[in-house]
């Protein structure tokens, strides 16, 4: 509450139950038994506990990005890092999320811990989580990160495992994971521990933008991807951002996505994509949208999307639908198929097979007939 109220800058009431409140449920948890886990190289959602995967060889380490760049992320670090030097051959790399947090790592002086240790200390950013200023890991090249995530090539072409700063800082120190200095592994040699606005003149008034009324079927060649968590570094890599012309980003659609590379080039206009759960997941970045719509894709069918890419590709007027299974389509890449936006129905003109998604919203079809929200 102190937090809150000092960024609001008023005294803000704390909003909790009622003495009396009657629950549901309740759970009860042993925070005793929680242990330190880690996420394997390309997927956050694969875990492992760390003592399963404690030894591994690292070539490089890295602390920082937006959910763990913190001053208290920093004192941790700190903490493991005071007196300690960094292994030979391993790179530590530390960032912190904002200059502040930087300031007054300076000022009380952790900068100097990190700089005595042998650690990198880099300006204020995003970095190795994102083609920043630090740069990424290469081909066959193990990295140990407090990033939040992994896919392949968020972090570079080698291999990302995730896990807590104070253990990513311990790991550097030792040169292969673990959350204590000091404990060999198994083999391990002593030389390890060495928004755009305009504005508009007063004398112009606000047009209100006529809605034009849009196709709402579709029919056309389908590619059938069977993958989850297809996520935005797949679809439209974070080395591409610097591009700023939709009709050059197209070329390099799911030019990370491991069979797919050539899909580019092999893709035709008015082309259908469908996938499965969770696309679009990872950063966020409107490139991974208008990429297909560079290619002239009429519409992506998912399971689910990502939360950002799905109000991102809804707000541009790209079509996009959800479905709960395609089992009786008996779908296969380079079928072709129909698409009703407004009924939801899908027919795959080579089987006669059809099922219902979900159709366009009120929303979605005001959004996609005015040509997008703005």
């Amino acid at each position: 509450m102190k937090y809150s109220s000092e960024a609001a800058g008023r005294k803000l009431k704390l909003i909790q139950a009622d003495e009396d409140a009657h629950y549901e449920k309740e759970f009860e948890l042993d925070l005793s038994a929680f242990v330190p886990m880690v996420s394997k190289p390309g997927a956050p959602h694969d875990t492992s506990e760390l003592d399963e995967i404690s030894g591994v060889r690292i070539d490089s380490a890295f602390i920082g990005s937006c959910t763990n760049g913190r001053y208290d992320d920093m004192l941790a670090v700190a903490e493991v890092l005071k007196g300690q030097k960094i292994a030979a051959g391993v790179v530590l790399k530390i960032v912190p999320a904002t200059d502040d947090i930087w300031v007054k790592c300076l000022e009380n002086g952790l900068v100097k811990i990190f700089k005595d240790a042998g650690a990198l200390l880099s300006n204020a950013g995003c970095a190795g989580c994102a083609a920043g200023q630090v740069g990424q890991n290469g081909p066959g090249e193990i990295t140990i990160s407090t990033g939040n995530r992994n896919f392949p090539g968020k972090q570079g072409k080698g291999e990302v495992y995730l896990a807590s700063p104070a253990t990513v800082a311990a790991s550097a120190v030792a040169g292969y994971i673990t959350d204590g200095i000091g404990h060999k592994a198994e083999g391990q040699k002593d030389e390890s521990r060495e928004v755009m606005k305009k504005s508009k003149p007063d004398n112009v008034k606000a047009v209100k933008r006529v809605a034009e009324e849009k196709k709402m079927t579709v029919r056309a060649r389908v590619w059938y991807i069977r993958e989850d968590n297809i996520d935005t570094d797949m679809i439209f890599h974070n080395r591409y951002l610097s591009i700023t012309d939709l009709q050059e980003m197209g070329q390099y659609t799911f030019d990370n996505l491991k069979g797919y590379e050539s899909f580019a080039k092999e893709a035709q206009k008015e082309d259908i994509v469908v996938v499965q759960k969770n696309f679009g997941s990872g950063s966020s970045r409107q490139q991974a949208v208008d990429c297909f719509k560079a290619l002239g894709i009429s519409c992506i069918l998912a399971e689910s999307y990502g939360a950002i890419y799905e109000r991102n590709a809804i707000n541009a007027a790209f079509p996009i639908l959800t479905y709960d299974s395609l089992d009786e389509l008996e779908l296969s890449t380079g079928d072709e198929i129909e698409v009703d936006f407004e009924t939801g129905l899908i027919t795959n003109l080579k089987t006669r097979k059809s099922i219902h998604a979900n159709p366009f919203s009120e929303v979605q079809t005001e959004i996609y007939n005015n040509g997008g929200l703005f």
